[in-house]
């Protein structure tokens, strides 16, 4: 039997067959890779866009590598905390489902891989589909919530003032919306009716009503995206040698790549087309942009498939095959 509080419905129920991506993602997946490779080629060349690596510190990468790795175990951790205490003794498959969720999320074409979390969860378990693709629809908009976060310190940092603080501080206290959200998830006006009220009042019951649940939860997210992005900007600053601010706009339109409506395979064209987007207007010369969003993109791609395959030796939950 699944832990108190974990779904009870038979997995046939609630579980969808796994689709890692219908036939057209793929082909416009392959189809960016091929505009990129094309790009590098006709622009900057390959030779001497990877010839910077040489100068990298190979202890310096190592320690990188340290912080993304980091960065997943900080990732278990918050989904244990947002789900406590049902996690209880079990961090390390829980650990090896959230690296596996983010490498899928990292390769697959069109954010198919966002559909492992829920499959891993209802197979490691027991959990929902319905019930962990709702709490990773919060873990996300948290994740949105503190970009936008680092994206008013970009802002300050291009041009200091304490209108910047302020907005800062509202936008932290907009997370009390939270708590107003999962009480009116359980309310009774929302009882009943079709599968869409349904839909509704299992993702709003899915945000956390326990205040000090929110800040647990939301800080080890700042922990989180601190590891990743001192990881990703150091990588990009030896390719962009440009003040520290231009170089974060950089990171972080290539993480917000993810909501453009197109993703290539490992995100390959639109990663770089994002982190391309926010560097030109900054005054980075396109070549050097381009160079610098591919040679990150590398980085990631190769921690990405370094602790994928790590992954596969921590274990699995109990009985499970």
């Amino acid at each position: 039997m699944p832990p108190p509080g974990e779904s009870r419905q038979p997995p046939d129920r609630d579980a969808a067959t796994l689709r890692l991506g219908r036939p057209r993602d793929w082909a416009i997946g392959a189809g960016l890779l091929v505009v990129l490779i094309a790009a590098v080629h006709f622009t900057v060349g390959w030779g001497p866009l990877l010839a910077p690596w040489r100068a990298f510190s190979p202890t310096l990468i190592a320690w990188l590598v340290l912080l993304a790795a980091l960065s997943y175990g900080v990732r278990a951790v918050r989904v244990s905390a947002w789900f406590s205490p049902r996690f209880s003794g079990r961090f390390m498959p829980l650990l090896r489902l959230t690296i596996l969720h983010n490498a899928a999320n990292n390769l697959l074409p069109m954010r198919t891989g966002e559909l492992v979390f829920p499959w891993l969860m209802r197979r490691y378990f027991g959990f929902g589909v319905l019930d962990a693709g709702a709490a990773l629809l919060w873990i996300r908009i948290l994740d949105m919530h503190f970009l936008g976060l680092i994206g008013i310190l970009i802002l300050y940092l291009r041009d200091p003032g304490w209108l910047w603080w302020a907005a800062g501080l509202v936008w932290i206290g907009a997370l009390s919306l939270l708590a107003l959200i999962s009480r009116a998830g359980t309310s009774p006006r929302l009882a009943g009716g079709g599968r869409a009220r349904r839909l509704v009042r299992t993702v709003a019951a899915a945000a956390p009503r326990d205040p000090w649940r929110i800040v647990r939860v939301y800080l080890w997210t700042a922990v989180t995206w601190t590891l990743k992005l001192i990881a990703f900007a150091s990588v990009l600053a030896h390719f962009v040698p440009v003040d520290f601010w231009r170089v974060m706009a950089g990171v972080m339109g290539a993480e917000l790549s993810s909501v453009l409506p197109f993703h290539g395979i490992a995100g390959s064209g639109s990663y770089e087309l994002a982190a391309v987007a926010a560097l030109i207007p900054l005054g980075v010369d396109p070549r050097v942009a381009l160079a610098g969003a591919v040679n990150l993109h590398l980085f990631v791609l190769g921690t990405t498939l370094l602790l994928g395959g790590l992954a596969f030796l921590l274990p699995r939950p109990a009985g499970v095959r």
